[in-house]
């Protein structure tokens, strides 16, 4: 659920500091910063204040809110940002958050919908207002609970604010108050902001009640079928539903389970039922999902806490059969399900050597085609999707070409700064 290395944002720093720092003139950097109220209860997860950003547009009432990604926690050291797959910004997010380059954000550039002007790509939503929701509850944007983690160090227990639905809320009704009903609206978000968009895709849209389109892009965040009458050896991500369930507080009186309960075509008894729920409550909106078959992050933080023979496996052979042996019929279960709503689309490449398969739109489009449909880049499904033409539905069956597609200028000086800063 994070970028592949920490060590990625002070690369991406250096990087977009050297490529963006002629554009700062350009008005890149004006980002207000919002802050929520305590008596709001949102909060990070260390219990400080929940900020987000908007960069307004001059001539447009369109918005696109772009939710961060970074790691997730159920346990101690991961919800204090220790170790892999931690959960992003355990110290919470300090006012000029967005005026960085060497944070998670990376002042905006880590997405092309999260930049005025991004000297990567062009997406459309540039001209649009831009709302940036930085994640720091370690929760997937979904939580409303307090829980105390005392596992790694008894004596000095971790309490997390797993305040991401709150949060959500909170940024939702400062929005429609303050800019009021948008006419186009996206929801987009990567890794864990990619399950964070899906699942709070209907509180947000509620509360700001767009008189336009309304779509949905969710990168990497696939809420795979996993039914409580199953077994994990049926559904792999069953485990892992029932820790966040509990850890977030979803089936509490205010979390979200319970919320999406009476929603046709929700299953409280699946999670994964939540993007056939959400298609059928908004038929009038296009709901855009993207993924690897070879994503090699979120696929671990699926199962590798919950399988010994994927955390205990002798060599790495054997980690990728026990980890793909349960990813690959997992993306096939989830987009089968995808295949029943006529306003979802799906695009599923086989890899990039990049991030390990992880996210599609962090930095640029680039090595996201789908060559044997004729796709070169994610750029037409994100149109696509923006612009309703006839739903998108790619899987990958060529499993070679990728490892060799040729990769952008700022990709490779990316994947170059990694090596030499370790």
């Amino acid at each position: 659920m994070t970028l592949c290395k920490r060590s990625l944002l002070r690369t991406l720093g250096s990087l977009t500091l050297a490529l963006a720092a002629p554009l700062a003139s350009a008005g890149l950097q004006q980002w207000d910063m919002v802050e929520l109220p305590v008596d709001s209860g949102a909060a990070c997860g260390n219990g400080t204040p929940y900020r987000f950003f908007v960069n307004r547009a001059a001539a447009s009432n369109n918005t696109v809110i772009v939710y961060e990604g970074g790691g997730a926690c159920w346990d101690q050291k991961a919800c204090m940002g220790q170790g892999p797959l931690s959960a992003a910004n355990p110290d919470g997010i300090p006012p000029d958050y967005m005026q960085h380059l060497t944070n998670m954000a990376a002042n905006g550039l880590v997405t092309p919908f999260s930049a005025r002007t991004d000297p990567f790509q062009a997406v459309q939503t540039q001209s649009w207002n831009i709302v940036y929701l930085p994640y720091c509850t370690g929760d997937v944007h979904s939580g409303n609970k307090i829980t105390v983690y005392s596992d790694a160090d008894p004596a000095h227990p971790r309490v997390e604010y797993h305040r991401g639905q709150v949060n959500v809320r909170g940024a939702a009704q400062w929005l429609r108050q303050n800019l009021g009903q948008p006419e186009k609206l996206l929801l987009t978000g990567f890794s864990a902001g990619g399950v964070g968009s899906t699942v709070t895709y209907a509180l947000m849209r509620d509360t700001l009640q767009p008189t336009g389109k309304v779509s949905l892009l969710a990168d990497s965040g696939p809420l795979m079928p996993a039914p409580r009458s199953g077994t994990p050896e049926q559904y792999p991500s069953l485990p892992l539903h029932e820790k966040i369930r509990s850890a977030w507080g979803l089936d509490e009186p205010e979390g979200l389970v319970t919320q999406f309960g009476g929603m046709p075509g929700f299953d409280v008894n699946n999670l994964g039922s939540v993007s056939g729920a959400l298609a059928q409550r908004y038929p009038q909106d296009r709901f855009g999902y993207m993924v690897f078959q070879a994503d090699g992050n979120f696929s671990a933080f699926s199962y590798a806490k919950f399988y010994d023979d994927i955390a205990n496996a002798p060599d790495a052979r054997a980690y990728r059969q026990a980890l793909y042996g349960r990813w690959t019929p997992d993306i096939n279960r989830w987009m089968a399900e995808l295949q029943q709503y006529g306003n979802v689309s799906y695009h599923v490449p086989f890899f990039r050597n990049f991030n390990q398969s992880h996210c599609l739109t962090i930095i640029d489009f680039s090595g996201t085609g789908i060559e044997d449909a004729g796709v070169e880049s994610l750029a037409p499904f994100v149109d696509n999707t923006l612009d309703r033409g006839p739903v998108m539905r790619h899987a990958e069956a060529d499993h070679v070409s990728d490892f060799f597609q040729p990769l952008s200028t700022a990709i490779r000086l990316f994947k170059l700064l990694t090596r030499i800063l370790g």
